[in-house]
């Protein structure tokens, strides 16, 4: 039976509000870190753990005011001048702070929370008196090595590198340039893939987006397959700001009042023009059809067209939550890991009015985990070397947030070392991962990207922080799920930037529907740049595919049939500029339909190759839409020059 029984409501409503209170606390820590002499500062995270702990003892979490009430302790002594903060003090205030944290974890199973460790009582009975050291579990700062009068060469974000046999080279080719690999290494074939009948798929979508199937109305991308626990990969002392048992994602959302009256009023609007509609309607089928009567009713019906629009505007806007309610949780991260390593960095956010989707927000933190810790990690020189290429001491990550039009940027920089496009392409070359012929084809911007690749690194050594390679490629796949892109500029000496781009939502999905063989299909919207017709006098061969010269750009054209296993008989008529996976390409269609806003609806029970999920449109028939990025892993997609000769 639960420890609880008959208070969960009660505990919920705590859990929500402490776990909010106890963020503001951090992040007040990290800012009196910078500030130790301001006393409201002081007060205000007096009175956040005073709250607390008042909730907890309610609930008769004895362990948890226990602790509460000891750290109390250390900050009246703080406030009164009796203790003088310094940076082993933080320490054991923010391991006091985790333990805190874990704690909540314990109530949110509804048991109650374990008795905190001996060693961390120990540790702030001995602060009250004066006497601390670094906080228990935590490695002291490591003493800086002496300077160098030469400077090590600028590296990336260190990922150890995978034997040759487990690296997934058509992943290599897509990522980099979309085309195939000039020598592609043999690797252990894989099973080939059942191909699913066409209209077996449609047959299956059809009780997932027909108006009568009651499925949920939004559409959250598949939760990732993780191949590490972000968890796990925190430094000792960090560790209790995001608790295993905290990793379960929330149900419940917080809405502003003034959002659901828009809602109410918008709806009761909507049934008023539902009222006028089927009253005119009872009028033209009792043969009232005059010209007065059919235009009240084009009225009624642009005006419902108008609500219904503003009322789904107004749902989404419900979904809206800022991003700094994800943003506040990673000032500590960065100054735990920071300490850990022996660096001075400063975590600065901005944007945090910023709003985003729910879901969206869950999705991002382990891969804003990852990039802020390796910004701290990797991209951050020690103070010796920053001192040495005339830098400040203490370095500085960014965590920025911004909308425009229809997308959000996100942005995690550094000023740290930076990234040397030759040294990846040399480190790629040396591991297998790639031929030197191959190396020498690539620019200094996909030489960039080789980053995200699995198991890719540049370090030759495994660490408790990082070294498995594993990092940066669990965040390019978490944002491709999200319907996003990322991509990173890099100065050696300057630092590094990492853009992520993402949608505002994933409920509704701009698309843009095109015609194959009668077939409706939908691609992103925002990987489309523009439709051009295909002429044959137009399209050129170059190693027997067929590609386009557009503003002076050599395109290769992809077949959307080959893409989906389908036979071509005739030549397509139009191509549509896209630009996905890190290449520019042509999608050669039948025709198109045209630019449409849909509901995805995920196909439970099968999973065909290329095919994200189903929609309805505005005729009733299935479109399906497609997953470009696992289509573009076909490396035999491009269009060869024999489909325009047929007739």
């Amino acid at each position: 039976m639960s420890d609880f029984a008959g208070m969960e409501e009660l505990l919920q409503d705590f859990l929500m509000e402490a776990g909010e209170l106890l963020s503001q606390v951090d992040n007040k820590l990290m800012d009196l870190e910078k500030r130790p002499g301001d006393k409201e500062m002081l007060n205000d995270i007096f009175r956040g753990f005073h709250t607390i702990k008042g909730g907890a003892g309610f609930l008769n979490a004895d362990n948890l005011v226990a602790l509460c009430h000891r750290t109390e302790n250390l900050f009246d002594k703080l406030r009164n001048a009796e203790l003088t903060l310094s940076p082993e003090l933080m320490d054991i205030i923010m391991a006091a702070t985790g333990s805190v944290r874990e704690m909540f974890g314990d109530l949110s199973q509804s048991i109650q929370p374990k008795a905190a460790s001996p060693a961390l009582i120990d540790q702030l009975e001995a602060a009250l008196h004066g006497q601390f050291s670094a906080a228990p579990g935590r490695a002291p700062a490591r003493p800086h090595p002496p300077a160098k009068a030469e400077l090590p060469e600028p590296v990336a974000a260190s990922f150890e590198p995978a034997a040759a046999d487990d690296i997934n080279w058509e992943a290599l080719h897509a990522v980099l340039t979309g085309a195939p690999m000039p020598q592609p290494v043999v690797a252990p074939p894989a099973p080939a893939p059942v191909a699913t009948p066409l209209a077996s798929v449609i047959e299956a979508a059809r009780p997932l987006v027909h108006p009568a199937y009651s499925a949920p109305a939004d559409y959250s991308a598949p939760a990732p397959a993780h191949t590490a626990d972000p968890v796990q990969d925190l430094p000792t002392g960090s560790r209790g700001a995001q608790p295993a048992q905290n990793l379960q994602k929330e149900t419940t959302i917080r809405i502003d009042t003034v959002r659901l009256d828009q809602v109410l009023n918008l709806s009761g609007e909507i049934g008023l023009t539902k009222n006028r509609i089927s009253n005119l309607k009872s009028q033209i089928v009792h043969g009232k059809i005059d010209q007065e009567t059919l235009k009240a009713l084009d009225v009624a019906v642009s005006q419902l067209d108008l609500l219904v629009s503003d009322l789904q505007n107004a749902v989404m806007k419900t979904r809206m939550q800022p991003i700094g309610r994800l943003f506040q949780k990673y000032p500590r991260l960065a100054r735990d890991l920071a300490r850990q390593l022996g660096k001075d960095v400063e975590l600065v956010l901005s944007g945090e009015e910023t709003e985003l989707d729910k879901t969206m927000i869950e999705d991002l933190n382990d891969p804003l985990v990852h990039l802020v810790r390796n910004a701290v990690d990797h991209g951050i020189e020690s103070a010796e070397e920053r001192l040495a290429a005339h830098k400040s001491p203490k370095a500085i990550v960014t965590l920025s947030a911004s909308q425009m039009g229809d997308h959000i940027y996100i942005e995690i920089s550094d000023d740290g070392r930076g990234m040397r496009p030759d040294i990846l392409r040399r480190k790629a070359v040396e591991k297998g991962v790639i031929d030197a012929e191959f190396a020498n084809g690539m620019d200094d911007r996909q030489s960039l990207h080789l980053v995200f690749l699995p198991g890719f690194s540049t370090k030759d050594e495994i660490s408790s922080v990082s070294g498995r390679g594993v990092g940066m490629d669990v965040v390019k796949t978490n944002i491709n799920k999200l319907n996003g892109k990322i991509d990173v500029i890099s100065v050696p000496g300057q630092g590094s930037t990492f853009t992520i781009s993402l949608p505002l939502t994933l409920a509704i999905l701009p698309v843009l529907v095109v015609r194959l063989n009668n077939q409706s299909f939908a691609v992103p919207l925002s990987m489309v740049r523009e439709i051009i017709p295909l002429k044959l006098k137009e399209v050129q061969r170059v190693s027997g595919r067929a590609t386009m010269v557009v503003r002076d750009e050599v395109l290769p054209i992809r077949s959307l049939a080959r893409m989906i296993g389908w036979e071509s008989k005739h030549s397509p008529a139009f191509g549509v500029l896209m630009h996905a996976a890190e290449t520019t390409f042509i999608l050669a269609v039948d025709g198109f339909v045209g630019r449409d806003d849909v509901v995805i609806k995920p196909l439970s029970d099968i999973k065909p190759r290329g095919i994200a999920g189903a929609t309805l449109s505005g005729d009733g028939s299935i479109v399906l839409v497609l997953d470009m990025e696992e289509l573009l892993s076909n490396v035999g997609a491009d269009t060869p020059m024999s489909l325009f000769t047929q007739g």
